[in-house]
Order: C-alpha cells, then structure tokens, then sequence
C-alpha cells in the first residue's frame, strides 16, 4: 500500500479539548513564511488532548499537502509497519499526536528531495502545541531536523549515531528514529541493529502504552 486509500480519517477528528482547537486554528491560519511555500501554506498537524505518544517528523510531503492526512504515503505505511500500528490506531488523535518540524510543504531542493522544513514553525507552534498534551508517555524524534532542535548538545555526532544510541534518551521518555522514506532502505540494510535490537523496543513500548491488541513484535 501507498498512502491511504477510500475513506480517509477526518483531518479535523471532533470532540477535542476547546484550549487545544483554539490554538489549532491559530496554527491552521498561519501565514508566516507563506512567501516561501511553493504550494502556499496549509499546515498539517493532528493531536488531541488525552494523546499518549507524540510523533515529530519532518515536513509535510505533496501527497500529504494535497490531502491534509499527516504520513499519508509511502514514507507513513513504512512507519505504521515499524510501530506496528494500523490506520485506525495510527490516525486516533487521543492515542497518537502527530506534529511536524516545518507544517507545511517546504518544496524541492535543487538536487531533488524536500527542502528542509521551514524554520520559523517549531519556534512559533511546538510550545504552544505542547502544553495542551499532558500525558505524553513517549516522543519519537523522527530524522535529524527533530532530534537537533530537542536533543541539541545531547545528540550524537551523526543521525545514526543518535539512533544507535536509543537506550540514552529512553530514561527521558525520547526515542529517535530515522526518516521512514524509502530512500532510507540502504541505510535500514546497512543497519540491521535497528529492525533486531531498536525496533522490538519501540513496539514494545508503544504497546504498553497504548494496550495495543495483538503481539507487538
């Protein structure tokens, strides 16, 4: 599967803390760097009050853009396999909060891939989010633009050596990972340690917190 297809999860799930959606919409109303967004602004982020897990990653993809779903794509089916999570749990706003570094899509480097994310939406938005998730178990800092800006001096060298090096930050309920694009399949071969040693760690974790149905390995 590629993305998500038939009926996909509401961007906007109801029933959420009325605190958490004023500032929602602040954030979905932004406009601070919309000179600098190839496809204009539309800010992707999705969470609920009572979340257990939150997930930073990087920015929003196309696909992501024109459906306004976060990890609706390629890279998100990679990442629900490692969590061993499905749609339903995955998209649950009360059980997983989903906000990126830069919210909207920050268009194409010169070379290929995505830009980097914005700058100015982690400084801007990520407090402001965060103060409204108070039960937050566990964070997984996705790719190096998330684990620079909340590791900082306590990251690593490289991103793989902050991942390699999960078990330092579990103590502070933080957990690294590599992007799932799938551009990153020769880095996962050449890395076994992170499908035998990491990823039995992160299931086991997320099951825990979540009571997730089924064996999480």
């Amino acid at each position: 599967m590629v993305g998500l297809t038939g009926h996909l999860p509401d961007i906007d799930p109801p029933g959420n803390d009325p605190a958490l959606d004023a500032t929602l919409r602040e954030v979905r109303a932004c406009r601070i760097c919309a000179a600098d967004l190839p496809l204009g602004p539309r800010p992707v982020v999705r969470m609920a009050a009572g979340a257990k897990i939150l997930l930073i990653g990087q920015a929003p993809g196309t696909k992501v853009h024109e459906t306004g779903l976060p990890w609706n794509d390629a890279s998100g089916d990679r990442l629900r396999d490692w969590l061993r999570m499905d749609v339903a749990s995955f998209y649950d706003p009360a059980k997983l909060a989903i906000m990126p570094m830069g919210f909207c899509y920050p268009g194409r480097l010169a070379g290929g891939g995505d830009a980097p994310p914005r700058p100015e939406c982690a400084p801007t938005w990520h407090d402001p989010l965060r103060r409204h998730l108070p039960d937050i178990r566990l964070t997984l800092l996705i790719g190096q633009y998330a684990q620079r800006f909340y590791l900082g001096t306590r990251r690593a060298r490289t991103m793989t050596a902050t991942v390699q090096q999960f078990e330092n930050y579990l103590t502070d309920n933080i957990m690294p990972l590599p992007h799932p694009s799938w551009r990153n399949t020769a880095w996962i071969r050449k890395n076994p340690w992170f499908e035998h040693r990491l990823l039995p760690v992160l299931r086991h974790r997320i099951h825990d917190i979540l009571t997730i149905t089924g064996n999480p390995t």
